[in-house]
């Protein structure tokens, strides 16, 4: 199952100017969701100075824009072992179980702990407000200001940070490469800092660690859900560094994302699962309920069901999308429980009290990313990963609702726990030889075309072949001069390749991985193993990594 040798090429290393200023810290955390400013503010009385740096203000990445909320078993009744078998049920036989049990195990303490650093989550009669989503077989999502869970935890956690005066920040800070030292471990990070931080133009931080909390890639596709900063710099500063990417085959398209019409590109309005979970359900355009027969758990099956679902109707009928319709939930509880999706929605147009709502799978989140082990390491030495950027094998083929947050939580946490302990020594930067490269950035909406079309929600060989080879046709379109649109769109060719490689060699339909031409999920030649991706000696190579005999993960149904 390996693929031919070798690969398409990539750049070794961002074409940038040499570092104009360097500075010192022990830790640099790369990114500002929950991940990173969790992993700063757990690390900062262990490790000396931390350095938090990301690419906007601290609360402009996907955080905050999370409706739902944060999955964990908080509720009467309800345990760590339910919530894992709903997430092993929805990873479909790709996660790693004993990372899914340190998830759900750790998480409710790891969310008490947000209560007590300030986060406001909404209360019913004094108790915790607890709601459903697609795969949960319990009330177990916490959420805040009704629909506003993830602006809340950011907001606490920003307030944290801001009040640890150990925590140096540096906002508007690209990352652009690690720098690396003779053996092959972190040296240290440059950055391009984009005239509003507190250094400017192109510097470098040496460091004894770096935590990658950098988020994922929702830029790679013409319509996400994710923020416009969503390029997927972490995992390409990661891979051009030596690392692993694993299941980035494993894309998940959020089932009900507002449809704008079939030329809005860019970040698009969540209807979040909640609704669902309030008693929203999906009807096609003669009414007739979608979900129906489908899944035992109906409109609130697993994400994959329900996307593919709504991506079947649509192809059978012609449509362009299908419908939700929460009109029965009335005004009073829509303007209550989520008032944030009703003023989105109002501002396009529909009014979802007295209105169906118009919706269509779109890109969300990415389930795989830079592999790491329990405690947030990479291949890399002293490299961490937490969060979308990482695959720490808890989402499978299928992120779980409301997992997502959590995972960054708990694994940030974890990271916590052992780096102190694993700083290493420091260390000069050797000189680098990769070969540097720039994408020109005109050549972006190609790439989102190819990607969109081709290695979206519906994959096949021949889409995924001609994909491959546009894009490496898209890579010969170079950049003369550096800058930040250049450098973004070469970290989006290099998640890009590597996503279509991955998708190309994984000839199974599994969790979130649709191909037309293999339609059935094949545990026989895949079980529980993973799609590996790194660069040697500038090429992109992918192999699998079958699951051990023993690896509880090929379970019968899960």
């Amino acid at each position: 199952m390996n693929a031919p040798d070798p690969g398409p090429a990539l750049p070794g290393r961002l074409a940038a100017p040499e570092p104009g200023w360097t500075i010192e810290a022990d830790v640099v955390v790369v990114g500002s969701g929950i991940a990173g400013l969790t992993a700063a503010l757990r690390l900062r009385d262990g490790v000396g100075k931390v350095l938090l740096v990301t690419k906007d203000v601290l609360a402009a990445g996907s955080t905050q824009w999370a409706q739902g909320g944060i999955a964990a078993a908080l509720g009467p009744g309800d345990t760590p072992a339910e919530h894992e078998v709903d997430t092993l049920v929805a990873g479909a036989g790709a996660c790693d179980v004993e990372a899914v049990r340190i998830l759900v195990t750790e998480g409710p303490d790891a969310v008490r702990e947000l209560i007590s650093l300030g986060t406001n989550f909404d209360h019913h009669d004094g108790e915790l407000s607890l709601t459903r989503e697609g795969g949960h077989h319990r009330d177990r999502i916490a959420h805040a200001g009704g629909d506003a869970t993830g602006a809340e935890i950011q907001r606490a956690l920003i307030a944290a940070v801001a009040a640890a005066p150990e925590i140096e920040v540096i906002q508007h800070a690209l990352a652009l490469d690690l720098q690396l030292a003779a053996d092959g471990g972190v040296a240290g990070v440059t950055l391009h800092v984009m005239g509003e931080g507190q250094h400017d133009g192109v510097g470098a931080v040496r460091c004894r660690a770096v935590v990658l909390a950098a988020g994922g890639f929702g830029q790679v596709f013409s319509a996400s859900t994710n923020p416009s900063v969503s390029t997927g710099d972490g995992m390409a500063l990661a891979l051009r560094a030596g690392a692993v990417l694993r299941d980035l085959e494993f894309v998940q398209f959020h089932p009900t994302v507002m449809y704008l019409g079939p030329d809005s590109t860019g970040q698009q309005p969540l209807i979040s699962e909640a609704v669902r979970g309030e008693g929203a359900f999906l009807v096609d355009f003669e009414g007739n309920r979608l979900m129906a027969g489908v899944h035992p758990l109906a409109d609130l099956a697993p994400r994959d069901v329900v996307a593919k679902a709504i991506t079947r109707r649509m192809m059978e009928t012609g449509r362009p999308h299908m419908w939700l319709d929460a009109r029965h939930l009335g005004a009073d509880f829509w303007e209550q429980r989520f008032p944030t999706i009703l003023a989105t929605c109002r501002s396009h147009g529909v009014d979802p009290t007295t209105d169906l709502i118009p919706v269509a799978p779109a890109h969300h989140f990415a389930s795989g990313g830079v592999a790491t082990d329990l405690w947030g390491r990479t291949s890399v030495p002293g490299l961490y990963a937490t969060g979308e950027v990482a695959c720490s094998g808890v989402h499978g083929a299928n992120r779980l609702a409301s997992n997502s947050l959590l995972e960054g939580l708990v694994f940030s946490r974890r990271i916590a726990e052992v780096l102190p302990g694993e700083l290493r020594p420091w260390a000069p930067a050797v000189e680098d030889h990769r070969e540097p490269g720039l994408v020109d950035p005109e050549a972006r909406r190609d790439l989102q075309g190819v990607m969109t079309d081709l290695v979206g929600v519906l994959r096949s060989a021949d889409g995924l072949t001609g994909a491959g080879k546009a894009l490496a046709e898209i890579g010969q379109r170079s950049a003369a001069t550096p800058a930040t649109a250049a450098w973004e769109t070469t970290n989006l060719l290099a998640v890009s390749t590597t996503l279509a490689l991955a998708a190309l060699l994984r000839e199974e339909t599994r969790g979130s991985h649709w191909r037309d031409d293999f339609p059935e999920r094949d545990d026989v030649r895949f079980g529980g193993g993973h799609v590996d991706v790194r660069v040697v000696h500038g090429h992109a190579t992918t192999t699998f990594v079958p699951a051990p005999a023993t690896d509880p993960s090929v379970v019968k149904g899960a």
